[in-house]
């Protein structure tokens, strides 16, 4: 694969630049400029800046971006409510980017946005997650400084998709610190006024084939779009199309017998990508780099199978929250360590948990060969009848979520989607809001992507008859351990009969028959094992392990359950570190071991998971 050497963005010193990568790894281009580091930045808590002028004035203070103003790295530290948050810096275009339209993107802003580029205004974007970009076509030109200038607004207390962000003052709960305004990298590039659009890249595994459909900004008489596979020797296979007839074209990348590899937790391999636009005379308009790997995803019986096999699926429950950066990673190596804080610990994946992870994440996933699901950050989205509807999810929710797919198609390491977590209400005589949203997320995710599997909600109220796949929250909640895993094996042992534990609320049902899909249970664990003074205000689920000794009992006995179940395709632990007040994790929230990564890891290795996945 191409290195991130060969994208450093462009016209200022790396060393002065935070998060100073390439942000979108599976669609590169050669020429760009990082804009993350010091912009001007002035906090509006009336959301009355508009009228007050701040769109044409300095702002009060600084801001290191991508940071958020909650975190420490923004260097402004503010948890308070932000209700709305601008802005401001010039930056130089670099010369060489003549006779270019310029495009501005942002990685994720949270949470309604509105961009303005030398007093005009340029784009407008709703959704804290998702990525967007505003053309500068006609304001920006190279070897001018133009000015740009943005505003964030984030009303945390409205119903709106937030994920874990806390509707409180301060973390509790499962709520954490909450993140305003920028989060991720803000950049630019250079394109001509025909340009590739993002490509959708499936691997066909029974055939060997990667398809590219390849979106285009516009069209022009005799254009052609040329692609080349490469393996690391060289060019292996090559594919050519006239691209003037489609809205998006489509070339085969057929991958010769002799050189397939499939993308696999022990061999993640992955192919480069190149694809150019060229024009009537020949030449290049538009040239990106990007990469794939060889795999599929299939459902045999109550089995989730990669690339033909089952693989037992030993997930953890990442939340992707930093003591200094709350949702953003400090730097491109804590995205890495992550990974492999996981992997050391003996787990092959994660649930990417209420929120959209940043793309980096994914890519470093494609490449170390960890298996995650992508989930959207819905939390609150839930309604218990037709006159008691809380937080109800509109039609944001659709359409932020298919911005996410939209975005991560392509990345082999994502396997599956789920579009809400835990929404509940019970069943009844009534079709809620939340019913048509969960079958929307669900129908929206399937229209889009035809090779994973679909989870509607994680945990609940499944409300979809023709779901993927099925599963259950299960905590062990009571006093005594002993007691809880007695219970815990207990709802557990009748899945063979196709009678599995079903998540109740109250005292009537919240979801839909199962139907015999692949099962497993989404969340488990969440034991309390405490390293600092002051624990007594942290939390984790059920009673307190009165010893490490207890902690390792117990996690072996509630993984053994799961792994020994033949009908279990796999589970997800809560979880990967300590959040605020939840000292759960395997890891403290400052990334520091609690256990003993070897001894979990030889309890998850057990013989019986080993041989279900041959």
């Amino acid at each position: 694969m191409q290195s991130d050497e060969d994208f450093k963005p462009s016209s200022r010193s790396i060393v002065s630049i935070p998060r100073p990568e390439y942000p979108r790894p599976q669609f590169q281009r050669q020429q760009w400029l990082c804009l993350n580091g010091e912009w001007q930045f002035e906090v509006d808590a009336g959301n009355s800046g508009l009228a007050r002028g701040l769109a044409n004035r300095e702002l009060a203070s600084k801001i290191n971006v991508p940071f958020c103003p909650e975190s420490d790295l923004s260097g402004v530290a503010n948890t308070d409510f932000l209700n709305a948050v601008w802005y401001r810096r010039e930056v130089a275009i670099p010369t060489d980017w003549d006779d270019s339209r310029i495009l501005l993107h942002f990685g994720a802003v949270d949470y309604d946005t509105t961009v303005w580029v030398n007093g005009a205004e340029v784009g407008r974007h709703r959704g804290g997650f998702t990525p967007f970009t505003c053309d500068l076509s006609g304001i920006a030109k190279a070897g001018e400084v133009v000015c740009i200038v943005v505003r964030a607004r984030d009303e945390n207390r409205a119903s709106q998709p937030r994920g874990k962000q806390s509707t409180k003052y301060a973390p509790h709960s499962c709520h954490y610190t909450r993140t305003t305004g920028i989060w991720q990298t803000v950049w630019m590039e250079p394109t001509g006024k025909i340009a590739m659009k993002r490509p959708r890249i499936t691997p066909d595994l029974g055939s060997g084939t990667f398809r590219l459909e390849l979106p285009i900004t516009a069209n022009a008489q005799g254009l052609t779009a040329n692609a080349t596979l490469s393996d690391g020797s060289g060019i292996i296979a090559e594919a050519s199309v006239r691209a003037d007839f489609d809205l998006a074209p489509r070339l085969d990348l057929a991958v010769p017998f002799s050189k397939r590899r499939e993308w696999a937790p022990d061999d993640p391999f992955l192919y480069d990508i190149e694809i150019t636009l060229v024009d009537a005379r020949g030449s290049v308009v538009d040239r990106v780099k990007s990469y794939a790997g060889l795999r599929s995803v299939s459902i045999h019986g109550k089995k989730v199978n990669l690339n033909g096999k089952p693989v037992f699926q030993r997930l953890v429950l990442d939340q992707g929250y930093y003591t200094d950066g709350v949702m953003t990673a400090p730097t491109d190596q804590a995205l890495i360590d992550d990974i492999t804080r996981s992997i050391d610990a003996g787990f092959n994946g994660a649930r990417l948990h209420q929120k959209v992870f940043e793309e980096r994440f994914l890519y470093h996933a494609d490449r170390l060969g960890y298996l995650v699901w992508g989930e959207f950050g819905d939390w609150g989205c839930s309604g218990y009848g037709p006159y008691h509807d809380h937080q109800q999810p509109g039609v944001t929710y659709v359409a932020q979520w298919l911005e996410a797919i939209e975005r991560d198609y392509s990345h082999p390491s994502i396997i599956g989607w789920c579009g809400l977590n835990e929404t509940h209400q019970q069943l009844h005589d009534e079709i809620t809001v939340l019913d048509d949203a969960t079958v929307a997320m669900f129908l929206a995710a399937k229209a889009l992507d035809t090779t994973r599997p679909v989870l509607d909600t994680s945990g609940y109220s499944h409300r979809v008859a023709d779901i993927d796949v099925y599963d259950s929250h299960d905590y062990i909640g009571d006093k005594d351990f002993a007691e809880g895993i007695v219970k815990f094996k207990e709802r557990h042992s009748k899945l063979c009969e196709d009678k599995p534990f079903i998540n109740l609320h109250g005292s009537g049902d919240m979801s839909l028959a199962y139907r015999g899909q692949p099962y497993f249970v989404s969340e488990f664990g969440g034991f309390k094992w405490a390293t600092s003074p002051g624990s007594s205000e942290t939390w984790g689920y059920g009673s307190d392990p009165t010893s490490l000794e207890d902690f390792y009992t117990r996690f072996e006995a509630v993984c053994t359950i799961l792994l020994d179940n033949e009908d279990m395709f796999g589970y997800c632990y809560t979880q990967l570190t300590d959040i605020y007040p939840e000292e759960n994790g395997i890891y403290t929230f400052d990334r520091r071991a609690k256990f003993d990564n070897a001894r979990l890891k030889a309890i998850q290795q057990r013989t019986a998971a080993i041989e279900a996945s041959k």
